[in-house]
């Protein structure tokens, strides 16, 4: 992966410090490998950021920037990635979820009506919640295996390519040194 790509996309690292819910870690933050943009740190991070993204707790960015610090991983892509689920693709993703944990447990999971309000969540939560956490912590774990090992294969498919660029460089140069 290039890492002038990856800098392009990413925020500066001042602007993730000084966010007000990021900044309560204060002097955690100071640890360079948070900010490295490497392959180890990188494919981390994504995996941390994939695997939050699916958790459905409230503060997923603060839970994914505590694992990116104690990880000791890229934190701004893992804060990043965690807005995979956001308030237009949570209905979806979660949906997923349920079916999936519904299937895995041997429900039916039909359809069910939802409503955004507390009486719903009174009466109807307890017959959909284990099939739905289920389902999220599968879709978590396998979409952070596969972010994480998709980022290692890109990345050091990437380094080859540059290698043998260099070497091909480096043979016509010298033939081209040879032949005068």
């Amino acid at each position: 992966m290039p890492k002038r790509l990856i800098k392009q996309w990413l925020p500066d690292s001042h602007t993730v410090r000084d966010h007000r819910y990021v900044r309560m870690f204060g002097k955690l933050l100071h640890d360079p490998n948070l900010w490295h943009l490497n392959r180890r740190s990188v494919s981390g991070g994504v995996a941390v950021g994939l695997f939050m993204a699916f958790m459905p707790i409230p503060f997923q960015m603060l839970a994914a920037a505590a694992i990116a610090i104690a990880s000791r991983v890229n934190i701004v892509i893992s804060v990043t990635l965690c807005w995979i689920t956001n308030p237009i693709t949570i209905g979806p993703f979660f949906y997923a979820a349920y079916f999936l944990g519904s299937r895995l447990l041997g429900e039916k999971g039909g359809e069910f009506h939802f409503e955004m309000s507390w009486t719903w969540l009174q009466n109807s939560l307890s017959a959909v919640w284990q099939p739905f956490l289920l389902g999220c912590l599968i879709l978590a774990v396998a979409s952070a295996i596969f972010g994480s090992l998709a980022v290692r294969i890109l990345w050091r498919w990437h380094v080859t390519q540059n290698w043998a660029s260099r070497r091909t460089q480096r043979r016509l140069k010298k033939n081209k040194n040879n032949g005068r």
